[in-house]
């Protein structure tokens, strides 16, 4: 039973993937000047995700559709990443946007939290 409903999580975890890719929004233009004055603020972000999980899809699209070419940290069963995840934000739930500044951790985990966030400070 166990192994059905596995089998179904990351069927429909593929069809959401698919149909992700085949909808995709357009990217936000910059400047070259600007587009890497964003690319090196977010040397101090990363994202905790799943790869098949909805809710990471969704921060996913929005990271394509504002043009930010976050560090993706894989936060599966037994990855360096996970461990991370549960020592630093204190859950293993994603997705999940770690920011690093000035010496400081914040873990920001519900995606339309993370949505907003991102939009307000890079749109």
């Amino acid at each position: 039973m166990k192994f059905v409903i596995k089998f179904i999580r990351e069927a429909l975890g593929r069809i959401i993937i698919l149909i992700d890719l085949i909808t995709r929004p357009r990217k936000q233009k910059r400047s070259p000047e600007a587009q890497a004055k964003v690319e090196a603020e977010l040397n101090s972000y990363s994202l905790y995700q799943f790869y098949a999980c909805p809710f990471c899809i969704k921060t996913r699209r929005a990271l394509h559709r504002l043009n930010l070419p976050m560090q993706k940290r894989n936060a599966k069963q037994g990855s360096q990443h996970r461990t991370e995840l549960l020592n630093g934000g204190g859950a293993v739930k994603v997705p999940c946007l770690r920011i690093q500044k000035d010496g400081q951790d914040t873990w920001m985990y519900e995606s339309s939290e993370i949505i907003n966030y991102l939009e307000q400070k890079f749109a």
